[in-house]
């Protein structure tokens, strides 16, 4: 199982565009629901913040680069992100699930 996770913040008067975009990208996903794939996209407590949550069964190439509102976010994340760190989506080690992974 690959999991890959982006955190990224922005500012907070683009927390509701970044939001919508977020529900176009989570639905364009169950609609086309790509097999072997698992997305999760949360605002965390402060409320700016927001972390997005890949997971992809071994060997499956990452289907979200053809999905076009995942393009779409992909292309506007620069325009909404706050600070000098470039959100990139980086491996993560899980170490133990209960159902979610």
């Amino acid at each position: 199982m690959d999991v890959r996770m982006v955190q990224f913040s922005v500012d907070p008067g683009d927390v509701a565009a970044v939001e919508q975009s977020l529900e176009r990208m989570c639905a364009a996903i169950e609609t086309q629901g790509p097999a072997g794939t698992r997305f999760a996209a949360c605002k965390l407590a402060d409320g700016v913040s927001f972390l997005n949550i890949l997971q992809l069964d071994d060997g499956m190439p990452n289907p979200l680069p053809s999905i076009e509102a995942c393009r779409d976010f992909q292309q506007q994340l620069p325009g909404w992100e706050l600070g000098d760190q470039v959100p990139a989506a980086e491996p993560v080690a899980v170490i133990g699930s209960h159902g979610l992974f």
